[in-house]
């Protein structure tokens, strides 16, 4: 391995026993760390089908998004009818409020996510981090699950490892002004043209991707948003207008 992995903080003295063990005697280090091998193989299989079902998620919505942007007028008719099915007189409101929160989650998440990753990405190449695309590829999937700071703390100290201090002062400059960014534009975007507060959006679309994954951005922020409306209007309800069983 390179000296210079030794002078990693925290690591690098670790990682260079590990791989001086690994180059001289690979059978000896198979069986010194298996069970940590077993473990680290089997979570890259299970994040590897995740990923890989996330993808089949995502191909399969744009195909029935195509399918109903084809056939928009019919498509929009089916949901006006079904919205009034459901919430009755107020079923053009809870639409609308359904096509906002989906613009609102677009811009002030996704959109916001991908303007870090951009601006992120120009600094990892600019600066000569070694993989600056994968980097890029995990930030943008961090800053969508609000966690990108964390890494580009680590690639920050990755900087400070590899680089003189010059260029990696500049390069955490850069990051911080990258992970600010989020607090600015974010207020900005996510509650824009939505009835409803911005944190019930935040918490829906964050607790839905986690649970279904991107797909789960819009439907997690759906369900919370028209969930929040239909607790305001319980709450602001009439007492003599309840009924009871």
């Amino acid at each position: 391995p390179p000296a210079s992995i030794k002078t990693w903080p925290v690591i690098g003295a670790p990682l260079q026993s590990v791989w001086s063990l690994a180059s001289t005697n690979i059978a000896t280090a198979l069986r010194t760390f298996a069970p940590q091998v077993k473990v680290v193989v089997a979570g890259l299989l299970s994040a590897s089908a995740g990923i890989g079902l996330t993808v089949l998620q995502f191909a399969f919505s744009m195909v029935v998004a195509g399918i109903l942007l084809a056939n928009a007028q019919a498509a929009t008719g089916a949901a006006h009818s079904f919205a009034n099915r459901v919430f009755g007189d107020r079923g053009a409101e809870f639409e609308r409020l359904a096509s906002s929160t989906i613009r609102s989650v677009a811009t002030g998440i996704l959109g916001v996510a991908v303007i870090q990753a951009l601006l992120a990405a120009l600094g990892f190449l600019v600066a000569g981090l070694p993989g600056a695309g994968l980097w890029a590829i995990v930030f943008l999937i961090a800053a969508v699950l609000q966690v990108g700071t964390l890494i580009l703390i680590f690639a920050v100290i990755y900087m400070f490892a590899i680089s003189s201090v010059t260029k990696a002062v500049i390069f955490m400059l850069w990051c911080l002004i990258v992970a600010l960014l989020d607090n600015v534009l974010k207020p900005l975007l996510l509650g824009r043209g939505v009835a409803v507060p911005i944190a019930v959006i935040f918490l829906g679309a964050i607790g839905g991707f986690l649970a279904l994954g991107i797909i789960g951005l819009f439907v997690g922020a759906i369900v919370l948003s028209v969930g929040y409306e239909l607790f305001i209007a319980w709450l602001h309800r009439a007492p003599g207008a309840i009924q009871t069983i």
